[in-house]
């Protein structure tokens, strides 16, 4: 299965809009380097389709996940519980830090296991995980 992707350079830690076309292999090896440095901005979309496009931005292991199912249309993944609600967590939108509330916040693990089945299944989650933005 093929993926279209950008993401953040681990070296330079600045995010680089070239779009990438590779197997989940090579996206996986790009997600491993950006963990190691502890924080990262990627979007990944099938390599077939423009949309949904996903959109993964984390530090440390807090993470938010965006949905966009049209270019007008964008969603928040529902937070997992592991960050209180009126918690502000300042999380990594291409360059910039962007602030959310707790109540979208999600284990970089979690966030990881859902990009991967996004690739897999071409399905962003179940109905009912995200709020309209």
């Amino acid at each position: 299965m093929l993926v279209s992707w950008t993401a953040t350079d681990p070296e330079s830690q600045q995010f680089s809009a070239t779009e990438r076309t590779t197997d989940i292999a090579d996206l996986t090896d790009h997600f491993t380097a950006l963990r190691s440095h502890g924080q990262g901005y990627l979007e990944i979309r099938l390599h077939s389709d423009e949309f949904p496009l996903l959109t993964l931005g984390f530090l440390n292991d807090q993470a938010v996940i965006h949905l966009f199912d049209t270019a007008e249309k964008q969603s928040l993944l529902i937070g997992d519980g592991t960050t209180p609600a009126d918690t502000a967590v300042h999380l990594p939108i291409m360059d910039d830090l962007a602030v959310f509330s707790g109540d979208n916040i999600i284990t970089v693990d979690r966030a990881w296991t859902l990009i991967r089945h996004f690739i897999q299944t071409g399905t962003p989650g179940a109905p009912g995980e995200w709020r309209e933005i």
